[in-house]
């Protein structure tokens, strides 16, 4: 019978959970505990650092001691009518399910001013639900009212913590700005429920809750995603290469962590093709460590491209004098002249719309870098 072959120990792209979730310790010991305590956080990280990941291992923690999760991500729920049927699966699926039997558990619905359409799928019994997106806007704005006042109905009833999480929430924005008011109206009257907010667009999550002109000024705890420092990643990768039957040079470790920065994405991605470099048995060293590159950044080539698209000529410029220098001041005059870019001013502006993609970041007043690791090894390679 031939040996089952070892599962790559490492993930990107997906959630990473259990084993393939890397350290993050001291931030879920802090959120279980604001959590638990009804504390209200907002939770802010670039795109790929693995916010959600941490979450989702947060949510384990908590339903582990009988608290009631649900979450939303309001990436997925463009319109007032998807938000409303998001939330209401959410509730149904983890909050009602773990209450009540099959029949009880739309009662939780009953009395709302939209009576949502249940679809029973045949296949599995998963229950999902829809609105009617021609209603008035008067009659949506009130069904989501009264789903998020459910809510706290359900912790206050049954004497139970609820924790609501709202992933990329800063697209409340985009889907109808009278939300905030709403949620904030309905939030602020719900102790026994404390409510998490995810943002990658720091921008607009900033102006949400950092702007004493909004409602959501001020009303939440804020913590910040950075990267995961390299002496905390490097025994995670040794020990999990050593587990399904390899080995990885701790040279070779340290060199790939220092390529990566503790970027989270970018380390889990550059490990995945390390791994798959090396042979069972063998130990993965710089050949393993060369070919791994070469295969991220194929696998980056696509987002890559379609993100250089995108960049106006001004933008690429500033993408590759950074690609080439590193870390520097674009607008100054030595930089500008160096590089050939244009006038201050449209740097700035070209500066300005890559830190609200995410493209670049500040490292310090006037210092920028580019934010992913492989987009500087690629725009050397294909754009330079």
């Amino acid at each position: 019978m031939t040996p089952e072959r070892p599962v790559n120990p490492f993930r990107f792209g997906s959630l990473a959970l259990d084993a393939a979730f890397t350290d993050r310790q001291a931030e879920i010991d802090a959120l279980v505990a604001d959590a638990r305590n009804g504390q209200d956080v907002v939770v802010f990280a670039p795109r790929r650092y693995g916010k959600s990941s941490l979450v989702w291992r947060v949510a384990q923690e908590l339903v582990r001691e009988g608290v009631l999760v649900a979450q939303v991500d309001l990436m997925r729920t463009p319109t007032k009518d998807l938000l409303a049927a998001k939330l209401a699966k959410a509730i149904h699926e983890e909050l009602a399910t773990r209450l009540w039997n099959a029949k009880e558990r739309l009662k939780v619905f009953a009395g709302l001013r939209l009576t949502p359409t249940v679809t029973v799928d045949p296949n599995d019994g998963s229950v999902s639900f829809s609105f009617d997106a021609r209603a008035a806007e008067e009659d949506i704005d009130a069904t989501l009212e009264e789903l998020l006042v459910v809510l706290g109905r359900i912790a206050s009833e049954r004497d139970r913590r609820v924790v609501l999480v709202l992933d990329e929430f800063q697209e409340v924005v985009d889907i109808d700005r009278s939300l905030i008011k709403l949620m904030r109206s309905v939030f602020q009257e719900q102790p026994e429920v404390a409510h998490i907010y995810l943002g990658s667009k720091r921008h607009m999550m900033e102006r949400i809750f950092n702007d004493e002109n909004e409602p959501f000024w001020r009303s939440a705890k804020q913590m910040e995603l950075g990267v995961i420092p390299p002496d905390l990643f490097e025994p995670y990768a040794l020990d999990r290469f050593a587990d399904t039957g390899k080995a990885l040079s701790p040279d070779t470790c340290r060199e790939a962590l220092a390529l990566t920065a503790g970027h989270p994405y970018a380390t889990q991605e550059l490990l995945y093709f390390l791994w798959e470099e090396t042979e069972p048995g063998g130990t993965g060293g710089r050949a393993e460590l060369d070919g791994a590159v070469e295969a991220t950044l194929r696998s980056e080539h696509s987002h890559f491209t379609l993100v250089w698209d995108r960049a106006s000529a001004a933008q690429r410029r500033v993408l590759q004098a950074l690609a080439q220098e590193g870390p520097g001041r674009p607008l100054g005059a030595d930089y500008q002249r160096r590089h050939s870019l244009p006038v201050s001013p449209t740097v700035q502006t070209a500066l300005t719309a890559l830190e609200r993609a995410e493209l670049v970041v500040r490292v310090r007043r006037g210092e920028y870098e580019i934010a992913e690791p492989f987009l500087t090894a690629w725009i050397r390679r294909y754009e330079s």
